[in-house]
């Protein structure tokens, strides 16, 4: 079946499609896909995953044309971010 890995980081996006075995699980896929040659760093024990923006665990039995993606920490609060950005906003 076809399936899909990305992964992004701020300078540099993969998006890796490839043949995959029925019955792949997200964490095999990850692994499969070669995703880790193009990022060597990429320490996959600390990593969500997800399918198509929604969060799933490592051993989630994918479907054909799943794209799994690999999440990095939120370096802020998003609800944080957004309140911070409007106290400035107004003018007197």
């Amino acid at each position: 079946m076809q399936i899909s890995v990305a992964y992004a980081e701020p300078d540099h996006q993969e998006w890796i499609e490839f043949e995959a075995p029925e019955g792949i699980t997200a964490e095999e896929a990850v692994r499969m896909s070669g995703i880790q040659e193009k990022f060597p760093h990429l320490d996959l024990s600390d990593k969500k995953l997800g399918v198509f923006g929604k969060p799933v665990k490592p051993d989630q039995e994918l479907r054909e044309g799943d794209r799994v993606e690999i999440y990095r920490p939120l370096k802020a609060d998003p609800k944080q971010s957004r309140t911070c950005g409007k106290r400035g906003s107004s003018s007197a």
